[in-house]
C-alpha cells in the first residue's frame, strides 16, 4: 500500500529482497555526488584497465574455418608440367593425411595461377581444402601444422597455407604498401621494413611484390645496320620466334573439343636454346642474313608486375600473424617502428589490408551509433520535455560499456569492432528502454508526492522486478553463446564450441555482462542523479527564499525610517 499509494513509504519496515533493496538506496539517496563520482571514476577505470590489460581490438571473430587454401610456390623457369609435378608431389601429402584420418570432404588442386591477380607472382597453384563437419575433425590449424611438416621435404617448394576468415576477403592481414614517385627508392625500402618485421617478431608467410630475380634476354636491333641488309624489325621479331613460342599459322578444333587449339611453326627442340638466337638467320631480299651482323644480344634484369596507385609506383609487403596474436596489435607495433627507421621522407606509407577495412567499419559504426544517440535525444526531449532527464539515459548507455569492458576482461576476449559494436548498439536499447520506464515513473509520482526522496524510493520498488526480470530473461537467454553451448532441437544432441557460437560469442558477452551492470545502473545510479537534481532545486530554492526575505527585509526597515523621519520633523516644527 505505501509502494503504490500516496503514503510515505517505510523502508525499515519493508521486508524480502525490495526491502534489501529499499534500504541500499536509502543510503545512497543520502550520497547521491559520491555515487555518480564513483561510476565516472569506474568509467575511465575500466577503460583504462582494459587498455592496459585487455586482448585489444580485432576486425572479425575468429572461427573456426570450413575451408582452406594451400598456396604452392616454386622459382625458376618451370614449364606447365614441371609445375604440374611438383603439384602432384604435395596433393599426394595431403591425400594421404586423408586418407588416415578421413578430414576433407573435397580436395581441388589447380596448377598456374589466375590472370588477374594480386597474388605473388611465384606461386604455381594453389589447392582448396573443404573440411569435414567441425566435431568430426581436428582443428584446421593443427591440420594445416600436419601439412607443413610432410611437405617441408620437397625441394624448391614452399607452402603458403590461407583459411577462411569472416569479413571481406582482403588476403593477409598485415599490408603496408610503399608508394613513391621515384620507383628506384622502393626496392630497398621494402627490404628494409622486412628486416623490421622479423626483428620485431610475430609475422610469419612474409611476402613482397617486387620482381623475382631472373633474367630476361633484350635483342638490341641496330636499325641503320639492319636497313642495309634488307631487314626490319617486323623481320626480326618473326624470325625469333621461330625459336621461342612459335609462328601462328592458324586455328584447329578437333571434333572432340569446344575449344580451338593454335597451329605454331617453330624450330626443333634442339634448336630452341639461347645460343640459338645467336645463329637465328633471316631471309631478306639478299637472301639469308645472320641477325648476329645488326642484333646484339643482352642480359637484363627480370622486370615482372609493375603496380601503381595514384600515379605512383608502389610496393607492398604482407604477412600473417602468428597464432594468438592480434592484427592490430602487430599493425599498431609495425607502424610505430616504420617511424623510427629513417625511410626516405619521398616515400609514403599506408597500412591496407585489414586495418583499412576495420577503420572503415570503425568509422561506420561510429557514425551509427552517434545518430542512434541522438535520434534518441530528440524523441526524449519532445517526451520528456526535459533536457536532464533526456542526458541522464544517454549517459546510462555510455556507463553501460563499464560493463562491457568487465566482461572481455572476465573472459579473456578481445573487443570486436564489428560483432562487439553491434552488441554494444543492441544494448543501448534495452538500457535506454529500463531508464526511461524508470524516469516516467518517478516523473509520474514526483506529482503526487511532495518528497523527491520518497518518490525515488516508490519509483525503485516498483520498477524493481520488471527491471530484474528483463535482465535476467535476457542474460540466461543469451548464456548460451556466452559460454560457447550449442543445442541441436533437432537432433538433440548438446555440443561445445561450434563455429556458429565462436561467431556471436562477442556479441552476447557483450550484451550480458553489459546489461548486468546496466542494472545495476538503472536502480541506484540513475535514482542518485534524480536525487542530485532533487537536492539543486531544493537548495535552489532555499537560497531564492533567503533573497527574498531579505529583501522583503530590507523594505521594511526603510519604511520605518522614513515614518521616524517625517514625525521628528512635525514634532520640532512649533518649537521653532
Amino acid at each position: 500500500r505505501q509502494i503504490v499509494g500516496e503514503e510515505a513509504i517505510d523502508v525499515k519496515n519493508t521486508v524480502g529482497f525490495t526491502g534489501s533493496y529499499l534500504r541500499f538506496l536509502n543510503v545512497c539517496l543520502g550520497h547521491p555526488g559520491k555515487v555518480l563520482s564513483t561510476a565516472f571514476a569506474l568509467l575511465v577505470g575500466v577503460h583504462a584497465a582494459y587498455s592496459q590489460f585487455g586482448k585489444g581490438v580485432e576486425f572479425f571473430p575468429d572461427v573456426e574455418p570450413k575451408r582452406a587454401i594451400v598456396q604452392v610456390k616454386a622459382r625458376g623457369n618451370l614449364s606447365t608440367f614441371e609445375k604440374d609435378r611438383l603439384m602432384r608431389e604435395v596433393e599426394a601429402a595431403i591425400l594421404a593425411i586423408d586418407a588416415e584420418r578421413d578430414e576433407f570432404a573435397s580436395v581441388y588442386s589447380r596448377t598456374g595461377q589466375e590472370e588477374r591477380t594480386r597474388e605473388a607472382e611465384d606461386i604455381i597453384g594453389t589447392i582448396s581444402l573443404e573440411m569435414a563437419d567441425w566435431w568430426a575433425r581436428r582443428k584446421v590449424a593443427d591440420i594445416l601444422a600436419e601439412i607443413d611438416v610432410r611437405t617441408e621435404d620437397l625441394a624448391g617448394v614452399l607452402i603458403d597455407r590461407r583459411t577462411e576468415k569472416a569479413g571481406p576477403p582482403i588476403g593477409k592481414p598485415i599490408q603496408v604498401q610503399l608508394a613513391s614517385r621515384h620507383p628506384e627508392l622502393l626496392p630497398a625500402a621494402v627490404v628494409k621494413v622486412r628486416e623490421g618485421m622479423d626483428a620485431l617478431g610475430g609475422f610469419k608467410n612474409i611476402e613482397d611484390d617486387r620482381a623475382l630475380p631472373g633474367i630476361d634476354w633484350e635483342l638490341v636491333v641496330d636499325r641503320a645496320q639492319a636497313a642495309k641488309f634488307g631487314a626490319n624489325v617486323d623481320l626480326i621479331g618473326r624470325s625469333v620466334q621461330l625459336v621461342t613460342t612459335g609462328i601462328k599459322l592458324g586455328e584447329f578444333r578437333p571434333d572432340d573439343s569446344d575449344q580451338e587449339i593454335d597451329i605454331r611453326v617453330r624450330y626443333p627442340r634442339a634448336y630452341r636454346t639461347i645460343d640459338q638466337l645467336d645463329d637465328i638467320r633471316a631471309t631478306t631480299s639478299s637472301g639469308q642474313v645472320p641477325i648476329g651482323n645488326f642484333v646484339t644480344r643482352q642480359a637484363r634484369p627480370r622486370t615482372g608486375k609493375l603496380n601503381r596507385s595514384g600515379g605512383r609506383r608502389v610496393m607492398t609487403v604482407k604477412a600473417d600473424v602468428a597464432p594468438n596474436l592480434l592484427a592490430d596489435d602487430k599493425t599498431s607495433q609495425l607502424r610505430g617502428w616504420i617511424k623510427t627507421a629513417n625511410l626516405d621522407e619521398r616515400i609514403d606509407v599506408d597500412f591496407k589490408g585489414e586495418n583499412e577495412e576495420q577503420n572503415k567499419a570503425r568509422v561506420f559504426l561510429g557514425k551509427a551509433f552517434g545518430v542512434a544517440l541522438f535520434i534518441m535525444a530528440v524523441i526524449l526531449v519532445t517526451q520528456f520535455n526535459s533536457f536532464y532527464s533526456a542526458f541522464l539515459i544517454l549517459t546510462a548507455v555510455m556507463m553501460s560499456t563499464i560493463g562491457v569492458f568487465i566482461g572481455l576482461l572476465i573472459t579473456g576476449q578481445p573487443f570486436g569492432i564489428v560483432m562487439g559494436g553491434i552488441g554494444v548498439i543492441a544494448l543501448a536499447g534495452i538500457v535506454v528502454n529500463n531508464n526511461i520506464v524508470l524516469i516516467d515513473t518517478f516523473d509520474r509520482l514526483r506529482g503526487n508526492s511532495g518528497d523527491v526522496r520518497d518518490a525515488i524510493l516508490k519509483t525503485g520498488a516498483q520498477r524493481l522486478r520488471p527491471v530484474l526480470l528483463t535482465t535476467i530473461t535476457t542474460i540466461l537467454g543469451l548464456m548460451p553463446m556466452v559460454i560457447g553451448v550449442n543445442v541441436d532441437f533437432v537432433e538433440r544432441i548438446v555440443s561445445t564450441g561450434a563455429p556458429a557460437m565462436q561467431w556471436w560469442r562477442q556479441l552476447a558477452t557483450s550484451i550480458v555482462f553489459g546489461l548486468g551492470f546496466a542494472t545495476l545502473l538503472t536502480l541506484v545510479v540513475t535514482p542518485a542523479a534524480l536525487m542530485l537534481r532533487g537536492n539543486i532545486w531544493s537548495w535552489l530554492e532555499r537560497r531564492r527564499t533567503r533573497l527574498e526575505g531579505t529583501d522583503i527585509r530590507g523594505v521594511d526597515t526603510a519604511q520605518l525610517s522614513s515614518k521616524s523621519s517625517s514625525s521628528k520633523s512635525s514634532t520640532s516644527s512649533p518649537l521653532s
